[in-house]
C-alpha cells in the first residue's frame, strides 16, 4: 500500500511536469506565431553549434549555399529567431528530464497499480518520440500537417500525464462526492469533450492556412492577413459559440450545487475562466490584426480546456462508482 507522502510527492512531482508541458506547448506556439520555427535549420545542433551564433558573422562566409543544398532555401540568419527556437529546444530538454523523473517515480505504484507505472512509462516514450517528430518538422520545412501531428501528439502526452496522476490519487477523487450530479451532466461533458477536440481539429486547420498567409506576407502586414482566410475560420469562430454555452452550463451545474471548498468547483471556475480566455484570444486574432501574442495563449487555452475537462471526466467517474 503506497503511503500518503509517496503518493503525495508523486502528485506534486506529476502537476509539475503537466503544468511544465503546457508551458512548452505555449513556447511552441510563440516559436510557431513568431515564425521562428526556422531560426534553426538543423537539428539538434542550430547552424551546426550546440550553442547557436548570437551573430551573422560567426557563420560560414557560403553558409546560404551550403543549406540550399540541404533542401532549406532563403535561409537567413535572424538573431532572434533561432535564439526563440533555441530556446524551444531547451525548454523540451528540461521537460524531458520532468517526465523521466515522474516516470521513475511511478515505480512506487507497481505493486498496489501496475497502470500508473505502464502509463508513466509510456508518456516518457511518447516524449522520446516527440523529440523524433520535432526533426521531422524541421526536416520538412515546417510542412502544416507535420506541426499539427507534433501538436496533437503532445495534446495526447498530456492527457496520459493527467489520466497516470489521476489514477494514482484515486483514493481521494474516490472520496469525493458528486451524487447531485446527473447522468445528463455526465453525457452532456462527454459532448463537451468532443466539441473541444473538434474544434482544436478545426483550429490546427486554420493554423495552417495562417502559416501560408503568414509566409506571403512575410510575417508582415498582419492587419491584412483576415481578407485571404479559409471557410473553415469561420466555421471555427462560430462553432466556439457552442463550446462558450455548453461549458458554461457544466460549470453552472457544478457550481449551483457545491461550495468553493469542493475540489470540482475550483475546475468549474477554471473551466469557464479558460474558455472566456480563449474566445477573447480568438477575438482579438479575428478584429485586432492578429497580434502574434494571441496566437499562443489561444492554442494553450484550447489545449487547457481539455485537459480540464478531461480532469473533471475522470473525477466524475471515480466518484461515481464509489457510489454505485
Amino acid at each position: 500500500m503506497i503511503d500518503i507522502q509517496t503518493a503525495a510527492r508523486f502528485r506534486r512531482l506529476g502537476v509539475l511536469t503537466i503544468f511544465a508541458v503546457y508551458f512548452v506547448i505555449f513556447v511552441g506556439g510563440v516559436v510557431r506565431a513568431s515564425g521562428a520555427g526556422m531560426g534553426c535549420p538543423d537539428w539538434p545542433t542550430c547552424f551546426g553549434q550546440w550553442v547557436p551564433p548570437t551573430s551573422e558573422a560567426e557563420l560560414p562566409a557560403n553558409y546560404h549555399e551550403i543549406y540550399a543544398a540541404r533542401g532549406y532555401e532563403n535561409t537567413a540568419f535572424n538573431p532572434v529567431k533561432t535564439w526563440t527556437e533555441y530556446t524551444n529546444r531547451l525548454i523540451g530538454v528540461t521537460i524531458g528530464f520532468c517526465i523521466f523523473l515522474t516516470a521513475w517515480s511511478s515505480r512506487h505504484y507497481l505493486k498496489d497499480d501496475k497502470s500508473i507505472f505502464y502509463l508513466a512509462l509510456s508518456v516518457f516514450l511518447l516524449v522520446g518520440f516527440q523529440g523524433w517528430l520535432g526533426s521531422a518538422v524541421v526536416a520538412s520545412n515546417l510542412k502544416p500537417l507535420m506541426i499539427t501531428l507534433h501538436m496533437l501528439l503532445a495534446l495526447f502526452i498530456v492527457a496520459l500525464l493527467i489520466y497516470a496522476i489521476a489514477r494514482s490519487q484515486k483514493p481521494l477523487l474516490t472520496a469525493l462526492n458528486t451524487n447531485w450530479l446527473s447522468e445528463r451532466f455526465d453525457t452532456v461533458l462527454k459532448i463537451a469533450m468532443g466539441m473541444t477536440l473538434l474544434q482544436i481539429t478545426m483550429g490546427t486547420q486554420v493554423r495552417e492556412a495562417v502559416d501560408f498567409i503568414a509566409h506571403e506576407h512575410q510575417y508582415i502586414e498582419r492587419q491584412y492577413w483576415r481578407d485571404s482566410f479559409p471557410i473553415i475560420f469561420y466555421v471555427h469562430r462560430s462553432f466556439s459559440s457552442l463550446i462558450l454555452f455548453t461549458n458554461l452550463w457544466l460549470g453552472w451545474q457544478i457550481v449551483r450545487q457545491s461550495d468553493f471548498t469542493h475540489l470540482l468547483f475550483r475546475m468549474a471556475c477554471l473551466l469557464a475562466s479558460l474558455v472566456v480566455i480563449a474566445i477573447l484570444a480568438g477575438v482579438s486574432l479575428d478584429r485586432l490584426g492578429f497580434p502574434a501574442i494571441a496566437q499562443p495563449v489561444h492554442l494553450l487555452m484550447a489545449n487547457l480546456i481539455f485537459g480540464c475537462q478531461f480532469f473533471i471526466f475522470i473525477c466524475r467517474n471515480y466518484s461515481k462508482n464509489k457510489a454505485n
